[in-house]
């Protein structure tokens, strides 16, 4: 297993970019700069990025991480067509106006136009962005089978029963993990829950140290396996990171009032972050691995079958706000630093230490989110705390696989812990 003694950010990321300025040069370049004035004008934070699926629309969410009163101020949601002839930087393709700060954002698997949203209010929001009159197609309402807190992950999921097909999957600070089915115009309808309930977390951790045994576990983060969608990792406020199963039947002991009987999916704990867990990301190379990165500025890489993790890297002084697997790479990953760095890793060259370290904005301010492009894999869009999108352009250093990249992969997967 491979640990890392040193802190390499702060100090030690700065002379890491300072050694790696000129090949970062070489193989990262900066092709896109956008933002919108009008959000910038009110001091608003990119919270979300995601490419749509053509791979030529990017969108971000506009809203808030700091202080502020995020339930009543306006807030955005902006996307661009980077194929588009005249494409202006500071002028999105399309502009929604929302009442409440936008959370996070993503877009549908296959449909190119349609875009869903989660609010600091609670609400789920689904928008049409190829009409041109009202774009708002759908929302959850503010009902008992709502959010009673932020939501802070947005994602489309298969439906089983249905091909071609998805629903929408939501988690929240409110310990909540809702499923929703886009039925008709106007209304989000609620098929499937999950609740975290203390009492109801596996015994291999101390979860339930501090919290009455009927107390709910705010969920931050969450990822399907991309091998067995009724499998899911999540990530919580309290720093712990949970296998879950969508196939559970045990009922949640939740007091909450809902229309669907919330069930209780939690099946194994692993060795928790200290803080908050912003991010975690299932490999989509191998079905045992996944990511994890939270506010102790760690980022942690599991197999599913172990409790304690396969490697261990402390990257900041500050948070970690996001980490995602390459989509072409099996050894490559990114993360988002609260110190304005994009961090690109390969695994085959060095499990200690970024191979490049981007500055994001010279003001060191917190990078929030980042996507790799699934189409145009050449593409990385990062946004940050002073309300720009970048969006990275990367070499065929990090879009080729390497001939033993799975191997490579494989034998770190079966690495021993315990």
């Amino acid at each position: 297993m491979f640990f890392v003694d040193e802190v390499l950010p702060g100090a030690g990321v700065d002379s890491l970019w300072r050694k790696s300025q000129e090949s970062c040069c070489e193989s990262v370049s900066c092709v896109y700069r956008l933002h919108y004035p009008e959000a910038l004008e009110q001091k608003l934070q990119v919270t979300g990025v995601s490419w749509n699926s053509t791979g030529s629309v990017v969108g971000c969410s506009y809203g808030r991480f700091d202080s502020g009163d995020w339930s009543i101020e306006k807030s955005f949601v902006c996307t661009w067509n980077l194929d588009r002839r005249g494409l202006n930087p500071q002028y999105p393709d399309v502009v929604l106006d929302v009442p409440s700060s936008v959370m996070c954002l993503a877009f549908h698997p296959s449909q190119p136009s349609l875009l869903a949203g989660g609010l600091y209010s609670g609400e789920v929001l689904v928008w049409d962005t190829s009409k041109t009159d009202d774009s708002l197609i759908s929302r959850t309402g503010m009902t008992s089978d709502s959010h009673m807190d932020a939501v802070y992950q947005v994602s489309w999921l298969s439906d089983l029963s249905r091909s071609h097909h998805f629903q929408i999957l939501s988690v929240s600070t409110d310990g909540k993990i809702l499923v929703w089915q886009l039925e008709g115009e106007g209304h989000l309808t609620l098929i499937n829950g999950f609740a975290l309930i203390a009492q109801q977390i596996p015994r291999n951790t101390k979860v339930n140290k501090h919290s009455r045994g009927d107390a709910a576990l705010g969920v931050t983060s969450l990822s399907t396996s991309k091998f067995d969608p009724s499998l899911f990792i999540i990530g919580m406020e309290g720093g712990h990171v949970l296998k879950c199963s969508a196939s559970v039947e045990k009922t949640a002991l939740s007091k909450d009032p809902c229309s669907v009987l919330l069930k209780a999916p939690a099946q194994f704990t692993y060795f928790p972050h200290g803080g908050p867990v912003h991010c975690v990301d299932c490999s989509p190379f191998h079905r045992n691995l996944f990511l994890s990165a939270g506010t102790d500025g760690q980022i942690h890489l599991y197999s599913m079958l172990q409790a304690k993790p396969l490697l261990l890297l402390q990257l900041s002084h500050k948070y970690l706000f996001s980490v995602c697997w390459s989509p072409v790479r099996p050894l490559l990953f990114a993360a988002a630093s609260g110190e304005g760095e994009v961090l690109l890793f390969d695994l085959g060259k060095s499990s200690q230490q970024p191979a490049v370290a981007i500055q994001q904005n010279p003001e060191q301010k917190p990078v929030y989110c980042l996507e790799f492009n699934k189409k145009q894999t050449h593409l990385l869009a990062a946004g940050d705390a002073s309300g720009m999108v970048k969006i990275w352009q990367l070499s065929s250093e990090f879009t080729e696989e390497g001939p033993r990249e799975m191997r490579h992969l494989e034998q770190l997967a079966n690495e021993v812990t315990d």
